[in-house]
């Protein structure tokens, strides 16, 4: 009865979350916009609540975070269609057949047998039906384990994905909160990740596996942290083969690595050792570990294939995009058609630069130094981008916790502003919401940095 009593209004207000919860899953129309950011609003406002008033209650706000996740068990995916393409591709791994090497709507395929053949091809849509896969080895480890678990059944096997998303979400919560204690950070943080609506909806109800590849990237930078960077390197590896965006932090690397030298003299004079054959090594472990997770798959059509489709996010494919859209529309004015072409291939050389700045003429010495690299580099990646899902913002939101910047947590809230594309009569994206999105955003990241962008350079 105490117990009641003390927590009387956070247990109502975890019972208004259930039920917004329960609402968003199994009631919602992805083309219901009023809807879905009514609840969304209510939800990341009930989340604000809980972490601030019980800032210093880890296990309750954990249980709110599991218990909020359960909510969606039973639940087929309402924002996205892709776990229909993830299901296809474990099944057709199961039998001994590469995801790489086909596209679903492929006539070579027929006489291969996937169970719910139709039904998988209809909810994926003929645009990814369209195109070879794109998701790297280790995803497609977890899809086939669905299929082995359920492969004839969607929901079975949406359960599986779901509780394997939830257990890599349980795992950043472990590791997140003693990164947080070595780095002398509020433990609170965490939960801007591990109980943000946007990470319950996007990954366990959406079943974007960003959460994995997170996971792996997590428990790499704590075991960085505590020098066993060999494994570290390993998980590293490992998260690229779940998905690739870690390969854009490996740059950041270079000045971690530095040790100072042992000489007097040098040290007197300020004089740093570039420790070339740790970074090495460093390096050696994480291609080698993702590397043998490709082994598998390896030949020319694979290569062909899988670049072929990744190409497609940097010089076909448009979503919620923010510099390249104003690049767009002075294209339009100026040459009188889409830019896409040319532009989708400058801007991964801009990310790139910037990337390289960051490694050459910052710090990044420390742990707290490096995340806080890996945030803006991943930024920087996403505001140069053509196509940023709504899924994506999980990555800067998670680094962001173990930094003072709180700009991702206001991206994972405006984010879901994307979602006014969907209507009832077809994809028509509403570019002064994309708009609306981005100036707050970056308003944001302004206000944040202006007191320190002349001194201290993000650090």
């Amino acid at each position: 009865m105490n117990f009641i009593k003390l927590y009387k209004i956070p247990l109502l207000l975890a019972v208004l979350s259930i039920a917004f919860y329960i609402s968003f899953a199994y009631d919602l129309e992805r083309s219901d916009f009023i809807q879905l950011i009514s609840l969304y609003a209510a939800l990341f406002f009930t989340t604000y609540l809980f972490i601030e008033k019980f800032k210093l209650n880890f296990w309750f706000l954990a249980c709110l975070g599991i218990t909020f996740r359960l909510v969606f068990t039973l639940a087929i995916p309402n924002l996205s269609q892709d776990f229909y393409r993830f299901l296809w591709d474990g099944r057709l791994l199961l039998q001994g057949v590469s995801p790489y090497l086909f596209t679903p709507d492929s006539k070579t395929i027929v006489n291969i047998s996937v169970a719910q053949f139709q039904v998988l091809i209809e909810g994926m849509g003929p645009l990814n039906a369209s195109h070879f896969s794109n998701y790297p080895p280790v995803n497609q480890l977890f899809f086939a384990v669905a299929a082995m678990f359920a492969g004839k059944s969607i929901l079975g096997s949406v359960v599986v994905l779901r509780v394997l998303i939830f257990l890599a979400d349980v795992g950043i919560l472990y590791f997140g909160k003693k990164i947080l204690g070595k780095l002398n950070l509020p433990v609170k943080n965490i939960f801007w990740f591990f109980l943000n609506p946007f990470i319950i909806i996007e990954l366990t109800g959406n079943l974007h596996f960003e959460g994995v590849m997170l996971f792996f990237l997590v428990w790499a930078l704590y075991l960085l942290f505590k020098g066993k960077w060999v494994w570290a390197a390993f998980l590293i590896g490992i998260s690229i083969s779940a998905k690739l965006i870690p390969l854009l932090f490996l740059p950041l690397f270079l000045k971690y690595f530095i040790k100072k030298e042992v000489s007097t003299e040098r040290v007197l004079n300020g004089v740093e050792r570039f420790n070339l054959t740790y970074l090495l090594r460093f390096y050696t472990v994480i291609f080698i570990s993702a590397g043998i997770t490709f082994l598998p798959f390896l030949s020319f059509e694979f290569i062909q294939h899988f670049s072929a489709t990744i190409a497609l996010w940097f010089q076909n494919f448009e979503f919620n995009a923010s510099v390249y859209y104003l690049i767009r529309w002075v294209g339009f004015k100026i040459v009188g058609w889409n830019v896409i072409g040319t532009v989708g291939k400058i801007l991964p050389v801009l990310v790139l630069l910037f990337v390289l700045g960051l490694a050459f003429f910052r710090k990044n010495k420390t742990l707290r130094q490096l995340i806080t690299a890996m945030l803006f580099a991943v930024s920087i990646y996403f505001l140069l981008s053509t196509t940023v899902h709504p899924w994506y913002v999980a990555t800067p939101l998670l680094l962001s916790v173990f930094t003072k910047y709180k700009f991702p947590i206001v991206w994972s809230f405006m984010v879901v502003l994307s979602y006014s594309a969907y209507g009832e009569n077809g994809f028509d994206e509403k570019i002064w919401l994309v708009a609306l999105e981005y100036l707050v955003v970056i308003g944001f990241v302004i206000w944040e940095l202006y007191p320190f962008c002349h001194k201290n350079y993000f650090q």
